[in-house]
């Protein structure tokens, strides 16, 4: 048996060859990559924001719902839970259309001081009129005892011109069935699908890495060692 030899320039030809194609398969796959790595941001970018949303108080539908309200006119406190040392009022909040809400807020009582403005233009203790102030927190359900207080005190707050009787029945649609506790402060909140997705991008990156600086060479190498081999069987003449 005779076996054919290789020139060496047929090998650099055969070299020059996978070297290209290694090329253009490594272009595409960054390519890819590339393109999951997009996807991937914005999918992070949309799950942060989308855990991070702070609702206002009028699409709150659950109690772990981030809040807030921006109130025009608050009432001077109407219960107290000295335990947390925690106040609760009646606020307003006012639309740009003229519309306003009353609403329940608790406060703590160390913070008077930062509504007492507010509070003073309500009861027209001052005509300076100051700026609307924002406040968040989380609902919480209101029990009946707070309910019954609530009702024996929105005489007191709510303008006689815009009165309407408060009662059992109609408590919710008026005043909602939960009051804004800003005494609570935001959560973090753990979102499984988010840590997927991140652990995802993390992977991908590594890999774009790897081949980006031929870190995945060996790879390849084994395919060409491969391809030489069974062109040299082939090579063999009886």
């Amino acid at each position: 048996m005779k076996m054919k030899k290789v020139k060496s320039n047929e090998r650099n030809h055969i070299h020059q060859k996978w070297y290209e194609k290694r090329l253009i398969f490594k272009s595409f796959v960054c390519l890819i990559y590339l393109i999951v790595i997009t996807i991937l941001i914005v999918c992070i970018y949309q799950l942060y924001n989308e855990k991070e949303e702070i609702l206002p108080w009028s699409q709150v539908e659950s109690v772990d719902d981030y809040s807030y309200i921006t109130i025009s006119r608050m009432s001077e406190k109407f219960a107290y839970y000295q335990d947390s040392n925690k106040e609760i009022h009646f606020v307003i909040e006012q639309e740009d259309t003229g519309l306003w809400h009353t609403y329940l807020i608790a406060i703590d009582a160390d913070d008077y001081d930062k509504y007492k403005a507010i509070i003073d233009y309500t009861y027209e203790r001052t005509a300076e009129v100051p700026e609307p102030v924002k406040v968040y927190g989380y609902p919480v359900v209101i029990d009946d005892e707070l309910k019954q207080l609530a009702i024996q005190n929105i005489t007191n707050f709510v303008p006689a011109e815009n009165e309407v009787v408060i009662t059992n029945e109609n408590f919710n649609t008026y005043l909602t069935n939960s009051y804004l506790d800003t005494t609570i402060p935001q959560r973090e909140q753990f979102s499984v699908v988010l840590c997927i997705v991140i652990i995802i991008l993390i992977i991908v990156l590594f890999l774009f890495i790897l081949t980006l600086f031929d870190r995945d060479k060996i790879v390849y190498q084994k395919v060409e060692d491969a391809y030489h081999k069974k062109k040299k069987m082939f090579s063999i003449r009886k």
